[in-house]
């Protein structure tokens, strides 16, 4: 039989290899198939501090992001609506449970819709057990019931399933914790041997000695005190037995275990992580190996952040399928908050100060604002503009201002750079020339300064102001 190029000839059902559990695609993870048992397992392993440390490194680089709905969009109708669904949703609950995706391979969660007001909305988005679904011939996702053991079928717009990787042969996803469940069983093992080491050659053994000729309860008496005396340190024994205490030297063999555990940590991290260095900084590395092993992480990083995006983004579209038609639809975003440039900031500061106003235009390209997120205020004058700026509006100019400006111009321009310079270049001097703080704190005193000719300018300046301003009539009521 001819087949048609639009045809689909690799099939399941064709494939020789294909086989099912009645009407649903069996777990293809390696470990459930040889462990015979579900996902609960991997539930476990989550009682390891260093897988939990693990896993929640992993969630924060995503939790900690910002999020965002994309307004770009001069189409996008009602965005702020959707911004409200998320918050009222508790969006970051939400994002730790599409993380789990990449614990489990996927995550089913279950949509409660309702209607409010004119829309019909999300109100509650539920996060349901994995081992409680199983996905069909068509890759679709299924809910096992005690009425439908093989699976029942899901109305649409009714479940979120991220999923980590998927792919046609497995549906079920990628399993991180699959990775890690046999480096963690070791890791108990060897936990559990260096304990049992630890008591046995950690405590010294006591050795009761009695004459040869000594009765079965004479030695059991012994043994019984010998066994208090491990935990108590207090024995009462006979004059003519002795006791012996002999340590063990096995410090070569508990490496062996430490060794163990330390590898067994190292493999949970990478196949967490991907790396090992931002939980674990070892005996050796360099801070190239760090920043490549954080870059490792950013990588994976960025891999989740896409999986919560594609999965709020599904759930936005069906918010606008169900609400409006051929409506253009919102993107939700994640980023990263940048810090901003001090330095940049300061000298923009100081170039403020001088005179030099800045658009709005310069303040998104630099800082990466919004338009709308900032206005450029004109009420603000720089302080040394105020005399400059009030001399050009002529209309509002006092009698005598133009005196004063010209005092303030000489006073600060000439005068007094020279005074202060004449005050301030043998107080440096004096600093220079000492030790320590308390030797400065005693030379400064007032003689040091010379501020007299420093004062004396600064009346005078005071007193030509008066003047000028009794001579306006400005003291008058």
């Amino acid at each position: 039989m001819v087949k048609k190029l639009s045809d689909e000839i690799a099939t399941r059902k064709r494939s020789i290899n294909f086989y099912s559990l009645g009407s649903y695609l069996p777990d293809p993870d390696i470990v459930l198939r040889k462990q015979g048992k579900d996902v609960k397992i991997y539930r476990e392993l989550f009682c390891d501090p260093h897988v939990f440390a693990c896993i929640q490194s992993r969630k924060a680089g995503v939790l900690s992001l910002e999020w965002e709905i994309n307004k770009g969009l001069d189409k996008a109708k009602d965005a702020e609506l959707v911004a409200d669904v998320l918050k009222k949703l508790d969006i970051y609950k939400l994002i730790n449970d599409i993380l789990d995706a990449t614990l489990f391979g996927f995550q089913p969660i279950e949509i409660i819709w309702k209607k409010v007001g004119n829309y019909v909305l999300p109100i509650e988005l539920k996060a349901k057990p994995s081992e409680w679904f199983c996905f069909d011939e068509e890759n679709l996702l299924k809910f096992r019931t005690k009425e439908h053991y093989w699976g029942e079928e899901l109305p649409p717009k009714k479940f979120l399933c991220p999923q980590n990787n998927p792919s046609y042969d497995n549906p079920y996803g990628e399993r991180v914790l699959s990775r890690v469940f046999w480096p963690v069983t070791f890791k108990k093992g060897g936990l559990k041997f260096w304990v049992v080491f630890t008591e046995k050659y950690g405590i010294p053994h006591l050795i009761g000695k009695h004459p040869r000729g000594a009765t079965k309860e004479e030695t059991d008496n012994l043994a019984d005190l010998l066994e208090e005396m491990i935990q108590d340190a207090i024995a009462v024994i006979p004059d003519d037995s002795s006791v012996e205490i002999q340590e063990a030297n096995k410090s070569s063999s508990a490496e062996i275990f430490e060794k163990l555990i330390d590898k067994m940590n190292s493999e949970i991290s990478k196949a967490i992580l991907g790396q090992t260095l931002t939980t674990e900084i070892g005996a050796t590395g360099s801070y190239a190996a760090s920043n490549t092993h954080m870059a490792v992480r950013q990588d994976i990083i960025n891999a989740d952040k896409k999986l919560v995006e594609k999965t709020i983004n599904q759930l936005i579209q069906w918010i606008y399928e169900i609400n409006f038609t051929n409506a253009e639809v919102p993107v939700f975003e994640l980023y990263e908050p940048e810090d901003v440039d001090l330095t940049l900031a300061q000298r923009d500061k100081i170039l403020y100060d001088t005179g030099v106003k800045f658009t709005k235009e310069y303040f998104i390209k630099t800082y990466g604002l919004e338009e709308d997120d900032f206005d450029i205020r004109e009420d603000i004058i720089p302080i040394n503009q105020n005399f400059k700026q009030f001399s050009e509006q002529e209309e509002h100019l006092l009698p005598g201002q133009a005196q004063i400006e010209n005092l303030y111009k000489f006073i600060t321009e000439r005068e007094l750079n020279k005074q202060s310079q004449n005050m301030l270049a043998p107080l440096i001097d004096l600093f220079e020339s000492c030790e320590n703080y308390e030797e400065a704190f005693e030379l400064l005193t007032d003689k040091n300064l010379q501020s007299k000719k420093f004062e004396e300018t600064i009346q005078k300046a005071l007193f030509l102001c008066e003047l000028q301003g009794r001579a306006d009539g400005l003291d008058e009521d």
